[in-house]
């Protein structure tokens, strides 16, 4: 383990929470539609919700979760701005494929009768496969069913050409994950370089990126490139992380009549966002400046 990450797990978790406050709504669904109404009113922008928590082995635990899904689906169905992520490892997927997909699939289809757009989240490298099926299997039947990818992989090119179905919405990000080299890039540019390149592959195969970085000369770049080859500003969006300090680029796409979208997440336990925020630090030790920032630079 390297020095990053035991410093990580000796962080007082009272601290991690405190650093964790920008990026995370707070406890319970309405933290997170709270949340939801007060950045589409303060900023127009639209937002996903993330219920935090991961691996859930037993039964009991991934039928409360799928009750989570389904009092969040209540909770939003008069909310057109708002959309919902979810995991596989929250669904059953430890126990078997079939009833994840079954999870999966009453999630959907709930959410559906309202509208309501569902993305299935990519994990590590060991879920790629599995979950590209469920997807696949899923999307067949409901339009309101979308998929990340991550550029980091060496597969995600391949991945993109085998979304043999009806267009839909695909978040490409770099990805939290830290992979082998075997199997992903290690440069950060080279990532980013991915990304660039994957947004205009899924437009070439139908699809709607959901382009998610905080990258500001990205953003732009993927700006000047899809202005210039005149694809329309509704084909595709912007993601980003709630916290992240961004206002500037964001009202910018708000302006310019684009869908700017910020994943909230929130916890029905507090110990899955103080480990939501120990990852997201480990990945990516910038973020603590930038909550710095968040917390007292105003």
């Amino acid at each position: 383990m390297d020095l990053k990450r035991i410093v990580l797990d000796l962080m007082p978790d009272v601290l991690v929470r405190t650093f964790a406050a920008p990026y995370c709504a707070g406890k319970g669904i309405s933290s997170g539609v709270t949340k939801a109404d007060e950045i589409h009113t303060k900023g127009g922008l639209f937002t996903t919700l993330d219920l935090l928590g991961e691996e859930v082995f037993k039964r009991e635990d991934v039928e409360a979760t799928v009750q989570v899904y389904f009092r969040m689906i209540e909770a939003v169905k008069d909310r057109p701005f708002v959309s919902i992520s979810l995991k596989p490892t929250q669904l059953g997927i430890n126990e078997s494929e079939a009833y994840c997909q079954d999870n999966l699939r009453r999630i959907v289809a709930a959410a559906a009768t309202h509208g309501i757009h569902i993305t299935l989240d990519m994990e590590d490298r060991h879920f790629t496969d599995v979950t590209l099926r469920m997807f696949k299997a899923i999307r067949n039947e409901f339009d309101n069913f979308g998929i990340v990818l991550q550029s980091r992989l060496f597969r995600t090119a391949e991945d993109i050409k085998a979304l043999h179905l009806k267009p839909c919405k695909v978040r490409i990000c770099i990805g939290i994950y830290k992979e082998p080299a075997d199997v992903a890039l290690q440069d950060k540019r080279d990532m980013k370089e991915k990304l660039f390149e994957y947004v205009q592959l899924l437009l070439d195969h139908g699809h709607y990126p959901e382009i998610a970085t905080h990258d500001e000369p990205l953003i732009r770049r993927c700006i000047d490139h899809l202005d210039k080859h005149g694809v329309a500003k509704d084909a595709y969006e912007f993601q980003m992380l709630m916290g992240v300090p961004r206002t500037e680029v964001q009202q910018e796409i708000v302006k310019r009549g684009q869908v700017m979208r910020l994943y909230v997440p929130f916890a029905e336990d507090w110990k899955y966002a103080v480990h939501y925020m120990k990852r997201r630090l480990g990945a990516n030790p910038a973020m603590a400046p930038m909550v710095i920032k968040n917390l007292f630079g105003r």
